[in-house]
């Protein structure tokens, strides 16, 4: 009987279309914006106080009029990653890790790039890790995360109370969160005892019960939904010349709004652009037709201006999606 419940529940979650508007919306822009990577692009270390000092000088106005320009209608941006430095406050994960002085930025950026995004039209999204930082040993320890196929019990419920409290502090400032590295669902989430992907939800939903989620258990070309509580797919796909949409209806698979998350670098976040405008335009195009949105994940430079030739590709994206007449099947 239980199980019988939460299957029913699970279904009226995708009931809800919480992601509808991405379908809309057609395209958006993700940035990896990592302490790490930072670091290693411009060959300087990382410390707290450059830290503070990037996340204070990222110019919010600028990136979302470089947005507005290409038609996008939806920013994702990364919180952290696994260098254990965060560009918004969370007093829970201080308090849980105990790292002192904090590594995570005084200044909430995603607050503010809410404030530039949303008067231009713009949806704003969060990208955050389903594990802890790995490269940061003392959260790792503190969290009591192990990688791997792990229940990881204890883990998850310290990671949902972080996920609250942002969800909490953000509330209908976020649309949506883009969970990552969701690669053993089986064991860490499909339960019927919490924590689970039913905790998982509520957590990330705290502040905004219409927060559209996804979880990524991984680099798969065939667009494919691994939970109900998830209300999009996440789509991480290295290749998009290899998109596959199958038994597709309405924009949606099994319930989740299709969608595809792929990079316009060389590499995730970095690298000259590695197509041509017209490529990325039809590739997206294909997307849309079928009622999907894509994601394009772009570099920006440390004060968050994406360049020329990168703004370049994503106004034909823009000006491709938005001129098509989207093709659906039944």
């Amino acid at each position: 009987m239980r199980r019988g419940l939460l299957f029913l529940f699970a279904l009226a979650l995708h009931a809800q279309d919480r992601a509808a508007w991405m379908r809309d919306a057609k395209f958006g822009v993700m940035t990896h914006y990592l302490a790490d990577w930072i670091a290693r692009g411009t060959h300087e270390p990382m410390s707290i106080d450059r830290w503070n000092s990037l996340v204070g000088g990222f110019d919010v106005e600028r990136i979302a009029e470089q947005l507005k320009s290409t038609g996008a209608g939806y920013y994702v941006i990364s919180i952290g990653q696994n260098s254990g430095y965060y560009l918004a406050p969370n007093t829970v994960y201080d308090k849980l890790t105990g790292i002192s002085p904090s590594k995570l930025a005084r200044r909430d950026l995603v607050a503010d790039l809410y404030e530039a995004m949303h008067k231009r039209g713009i949806r704003l999204m969060v990208y955050l890790p389903s594990g802890a930082p790995s490269g940061d040993k003392a959260a790792v320890a503190s969290l009591h995360w192990r990688n791997g196929p792990d229940r990881n019990k204890e883990f998850q419920q310290k990671w949902e109370q972080v996920i609250r409290e942002w969800s909490l502090r953000w509330g209908k400032k976020v649309s949506g969160w883009w969970f990552d590295g969701c690669y053993w669902p089986n064991t860490m989430y499909r339960t019927e005892d919490g924590p689970n992907f039913a905790t998982f939800a509520a957590a990330a939903r705290a502040g905004n019960p219409d927060a559209a989620l996804a979880f990524n258990p991984g680099v798969i070309h065939r667009l494919i939904s691994i939970t109900p509580y998830e209300d999009y797919i996440a789509g991480e796909i290295d290749d998009p010349e290899k998109i596959a949409i199958k038994r597709a209806a309405d924009g949606k698979q099994d319930g989740a709004q299709l969608h595809v998350l792929t990079h316009l670098g060389a590499q995730w976040g970095m690298g000259a652009p590695r197509f041509t405008p017209a490529q990325a335009a039809e590739w997206s195009r294909k997307v849309v037709r079928e009622g999907g949105a894509i994601t394009w994940d772009t570099p920006v430079d440390p004060t968050g201006l994406i360049a020329p030739e990168f703004a370049e590709q994503l106004k034909a994206i823009g000006n491709a999606v938005h001129d098509d007449v989207p093709r659906t099947r039944r």
